[in-house]
C-alpha cells in the first residue's frame, strides 16, 4: 500500500500523460498500467477551456487521483501560482513541485524547490517535490514537511536509468516519507531496480509514451514495479565472492 498524505493507493506506478502519439494510445496505456495516480503539466493543459481537446475527457476520473505538476516554473513564486491554478480548477490538492534551474540538463533548482515546497505546505497543499539525488536536500525537504520525495534517477526524458544507486539508497534509508523515483527511467529493468533498492514508487512518462509500443511498455513497467517491490520485501541473498553449492554436501553417502 502506497500512502501519500491522506491518500492510499494499491499501485506503486505513477504515470505521466504527455508525449503520447494520440489520445487513444494514451488511454489504453493508462488502463493497462493499472496506475491510480496520473500526472500532467498544468501549463500544457487547457483546464479552463472546455472547447479544447483534453485527455481528461477520455478517462473515468473516478478511478484516478490527479497529480498536477508545475513544469515550466523557474521560480518558487511561479510554481506556487501554477499549483493554485490547478487547485482552483478543482483538480486536486496534491501537487508535484517542479522548478527547473538548468535549461540544458533540466535539473531542479534546489533553492527554489525548497522555497516552493515551504510556501505550498503553508497553503495546505499535499506536496511532492521533484529533486535531484542530493541526500541532504532530500532531508531538508522532509524537515519542511513534504508528503513524499521524488528524486530523479537521471535527467528528465534521458532514459539513462539510475546513474547513482548509492545516493538513491541513502535517500531511501533516511526517508520518513515515501520516496518515488522520478525522471530518467528507460526500461522495466530500471523500474525494477528502483523498487529493489526500496523505493516506494516510480513515476514514468517518456519511457512509456515514446516507446515503440506504449501500451505494451505500460504493462511491462507495471509488472516490473510489482516484481521489484516483491523482491525488495522478500530480501535478496547477499553477494559472495565465490560460489556456494546449491545442494549441500553434508549427509551425502560416499560412492
Amino acid at each position: 500500500m502506497l500512502k501519500i498524505g491522506p491518500y492510499e493507493f494499491q499501485s506503486r506506478l505513477l504515470l505521466g500523460t504527455g508525449k503520447y502519439p494520440n489520445f487513444d494510445i494514451q488511454r489504453k496505456a493508462v488502463e493497462v498500467s493499472e496506475a491510480e495516480i496520473l500526472t500532467f503539466a498544468v501549463r500544457r493543459m487547457n483546464i479552463f477551456e472546455p472547447n479544447q481537446p483534453n485527455f481528461l475527457e477520455q478517462l473515468d476520473l473516478t478511478k484516478y487521483k490527479l497529480l498536477p505538476n508545475t513544469a515550466g516554473a523557474k521560480t518558487a513564486e511561479e510554481a506556487v501560482r501554477i499549483a493554485k491554478l490547478a487547485k482552483a480548477s478543482g483538480l486536486c490538492d496534491m501537487v508535484k513541485v517542479e522548478v527547473i534551474g538548468c535549461d540544458k540538463t533540466l535539473l531542479p533548482d534546489p533553492v527554489e524547490t525548497l522555497k516552493a515546497t515551504e510556501m505550498l505546505l503553508a497553503e495546505g497543499f499535499i506536496v511532492l517535490p521533484y529533486t535531484s539525488d542530493d541526500v541532504v536536500l532530500a532531508k531538508r525537504l522532509q524537515e519542511l514537511g513534504c508528503h513524499a520525495i521524488m528524486p530523479g534517477a537521471s535527467p528528465i526524458g534521458s532514459g539513462q536509468g539510475i546513474i547513482n544507486p548509492l545516493n538513491l539508497s541513502f535517500i531511501i534509508e533516511q526517508a520518513t516519507v515515501p520516496v518515488i523515483v522520478d525522471a530518467g527511467v528507460g526500461s522495466p529493468a530500471d523500474a525494477a531496480l528502483a523498487m529493489e533498492l526500496g523505493a516506494d514508487g516510480v513515476l514514468l512518462n517518456t519511457a512509456v509514451a515514446q516507446a515503440a509500443d506504449p501500451v505494451k511498455m505500460a504493462k511491462a513497467m507495471s509488472l516490473a514495479i510489482e516484481a521489484g517491490r516483491l523482491g525488495y520485501e522478500a530480501g535478496r541473498i547477499p553477494k559472495k565472492r565465490y560460489a556456494t553449492a546449491s545442494s549441500p554436501m553434508e549427509g551425502m553417502s560416499v560412492v
